[in-house]
């Protein structure tokens, strides 16, 4: 038993009291030579935060001893929650004057001052910073006579950092820069730091994007010692690899992607067979066969462990010469693949299937457009010019759909949001924002590669091999018991027992198709379900439905795919031994943490970037009115999605004409003397009147149509309600809903 694991069992004994080094170390018998490893794993415990030191110098298990140790989020309004490293623990709501100089992203421990009581949450003090995340903070900077400062962009970040004259360089008033800090906030003492870089003045062209790239630590350049391992790849398929893969050259095959996507990872090939089954052949580029465990370009692609993609560029997991070129299945060339074949019957079930390493040449490169035209519209000129294709994608829409009525009849739950294409100018500015229209041919890609994820992995599971899983865990059942009130008082009711199925929830979103409530319903669905990750344990996907799930179908631009296809070929290359094994179990626990916060921090970047250009899009628009639904109710107003997709705040003390009273339990603002009601999912006209492009916020207010409207629809539900004196008034102050605030 590794010693890590031997003194966290001991310490898990109900009858174990903290104890300091030197005891520790007499029970576990650790002699002259062996106390500096001991000593080094007692210290990497507890830097980790598995274990922590009391003021005695004594140690234990943090919650032994009523503290929490875990990541701190911290809202722009000064409050924070530690998310606990036990997954099990609910949060931690940490007030801000509770923070004690600890910042967001920090590693900490907590002490809990008040547990859980009657709803409200669990509430603690910063007591000890393990491990500070902010090594370098992106801000403007401001000067005067003596010193300078930067205030952060991210405002989750309270501090101004302070800037001794002799540390700011160059920097002038108005640049944004990135600052080191060089001495951590205390107690009513802000952090200081020293300019390390001035990326310009805010404002000008490319600065927007590229600091929000540096505010997320994304990697711009990929180092020497990797570009230069990439730049010596042999291209040239060596006879070997032709001599003992499956050559696929002579099966019609194509990629379909977006007009924009340069590293095309996944091709589809179909066969009707004569027994009316259908052969389906997903086929993968092999990453791995250039990407070999531990050498520079894979330290590299697990270090970053995804693409991110920022509306007018991409930061790629691996360099363009992999992901563009020799693994980018482009169209007549061979390229080297981990095909995924699979024979499906009428019902949609894989009754075979076999995964290969194969040699391919794809017929065409596709795109999303032209086969929706050619399915969709039947364009002459495309049918023409893809004549020979035409019966596979015909074959494609008939499996698709097949594979789509099966899954949404086992209860998988099929959102149809509608994401926003942002169309950008030669100088960076939004000129047009518009709903991404997900056409068939863009749904017939999405079945095709879930059914391989799924197949795959259940393949995978079997074998008992170590393998990154892609789960998603059943929903927070306060959440969706939250959800269930409000459908309720829609008049939907869901059922369920000790626990809830998917299928459950996709028969509301069936039965809201179409109507005004549709997105609302969509999106509070959406707010009480858990995040997907990547994890070693296979404990199911719950949004799809699926037992068995995995991430297979794009190693260009996803860690998890890259590191199981090395485990796959591994296994279907003779096996793996029980030391490769045991070496894999650390491998896969390791990718699959790195993976799913990558991934959460790729997000964020990309959600911001998106947000920016919304608000300096708006920012154009001021005083033009709109219509939209109304998608989000708080106590402190409405927010209103447009029909380009984007959101701005009515705040509530912008709605003339009456005190409105925030109804948690109906999301609706009501009226105190003419029981006007603003509801979820309510179509109402806006104008747009502020736009503040630093903080992402877009503000709206109803127009004077709205506002001389008396006669505004109460619904019967709560007019009842109302007449019975049921309805109980309240104010909700804002902390009331952290929680989602931070999340």
């Amino acid at each position: 038993m590794k010693i890590k694991e031997a003194i966290l069992g001991f310490m898990r004994e109900q009858a174990y009291k903290p104890m300091d080094m030197q005891e520790l170390s007499k029970i576990f018998d650790i002699n002259k030579e062996e106390y500096k490893t001991f000593k080094k794993a007692i210290k990497s415990m507890e830097k980790e935060g598995v274990i922590v030191r009391n003021r005695n110098d004594k140690f234990g298990l943090p919650e032994r001893m009523g503290l929490v140790s875990g990541k701190l989020q911290v809202h722009s309004r000064g409050y924070g929650f530690l998310i606990p490293d036990e997954e099990e623990r609910q949060d931690v709501f940490i007030p801000s004057s509770f923070m004690n100089g600890a910042m967001n992203g920090d590693k900490v421990i907590a002490k809990v001052l008040k547990e859980d009581v009657k709803g409200k949450k669990c509430e603690g003090e910063i007591i000890r910073i393990i491990d500070r995340a902010n090594k370098t903070i992106l801000g403007v900077y401001e000067d005067s006579k003596n010193f300078g400062f930067v205030v952060a962009e991210d405002k989750r970040i309270q501090y101004d950092i302070f800037i001794p004259r002799q540390k700011k360089g160059d920097a002038k008033t108005g640049d944004m820069v990135i600052v080191e800090i060089t001495q951590w906030p205390e107690k009513k003492r802000n952090p200081e730091g020293e300019i390390v870089d001035i990326l310009g003045k805010k404002g000008e062209k490319g600065i927007d994007i590229l600091a929000i790239i540096k505010k997320f630590a994304l990697p711009e350049e990929f180092p020497d010692k990797v570009e230069k391992f990439a730049a010596n790849i042999e291209e040239e398929i060596s006879k070997g690899e032709y001599k003992r893969r499956v050559d696929l050259r002579d099966v019609r095959m194509v990629t379909i992607d977006g007009e924009d996507a340069k590293d095309l990872d996944d091709a589809v090939s179909i066969e009707r067979l004569p027994n009316g089954k259908y052969k389906l052949g997903v086929h993968i580029a092999d990453v791995t066969h250039y990407v070999r465990e531990n050498n520079p370009l894979d330290k590299e692609a697990l270090k970053r462990a995804t693409s991110v993609y920022l509306i007018d560029r991409v930061i790629p997991m691996l360099p363009r010469k992999l992901s563009n070129g020799i693994c980018s299945l482009n169209p007549k060339v061979d390229r080297l693949t981990l095909s995924c074949i699979m024979t499906i019957d009428g019902s949609g079930k894989v009754v075979d299937h076999e995964i290969v390493e194969s040699v391919i040449k794809t017929s065409e490169r596709m795109t999303y457009t032209d086969v929706t035209k050619i399915l969709r519209d039947n364009d002459e000129e495309l049918i023409k010019k893809y004549d020979y294709l035409v019966d596979d994608f015909k074959a494609m829409e008939e499996l698709f759909e097949i594979l789509n009525h099966k899954r949404l009849q086992r209860g998988a739950i099929d959102f149809n949001f509608e994401e926003s294409k942002i169309i950008l100018d030669e100088l960076g500015k939004p000129v047009d924002i518009k709903p991404y229209e997900r056409a068939v041919a863009n749904r017939i890609i999405e079945e095709f590669m879930l059914v391989a994820n799924e197949t795959v992995a259940e393949h995978m599971f079997w074998t008992k091999t170590p393998f990154v899983y892609r789960i998603h865990e059943e929903p927070n059942e306060e959440k969706l018991h939250h959800f269930r009130e409000f459908i309720y008082n829609l008049g939907y009711v869901m059922k369920w027992s000790n626990e809830v199925h998917p299928r459950a929830l996709q028969d509301i979103l069936e039965k809201v198709k179409g109507k005004k409530e549709e997105t609302v319903v969509s999106t509070l669905l959406l707010r009480s379900m858990m995040q997907a990750k990547y994890a070693p344990q296979c404990v199911g996907h719950f949004g799809l439905a699926a037992r068995y799930y995995c991430h297979f179908t794009s190693p260009i631009r996803r860690y998890p795919d890259l590191q199981i296809h090395r485990i796959i070929k591994e296994f279907i290359n003779g096996g793996l031994t029980e030391e490769r094994i045991k070496n894999l179990t650390s491998i896969v626990e390791y990718s699959s943490r790195q993976s799913s916060e990558m991934e959460r921090i790729a997000q964020e970047a990309e959600r911001e970037v998106d947000d920016l250009k919304k608000a300096e899009y708006m920012s154009e628009r001021i005083g033009e009115e709109y219509e939209g639904i109304i998608s989000s109710v708080t106590s402190f107003g409405m927010f209103v999605e447009l029909p380009n997709t984007i959101e701005g705040l009515v705040h509530i003390s912008d709605l003339n004409g009456d005190y409105f009273i925030y109804d948690e339990r109906h999301l609706a603002l009501i009226g105190e003397r003419t029981k006007m009601m603003y509801r979820l999912g309510d179509s109402v006209k806006i104008k747009v009147t502020k736009v503040d492009i630093d903080n992402r916020e877009i503000y709206f207010r109803l127009t004077e149509e709205d506002h001389e409207d008396e006669e505004l629809e109460i619904h019967d539900d709560i007019k009842e309600s109302l007449k019975s004196g049921i309805y109980e008034e309240k104010v909700m102050a804002i902390e009331t809903g952290y929680h989602d605030e931070v999340e």
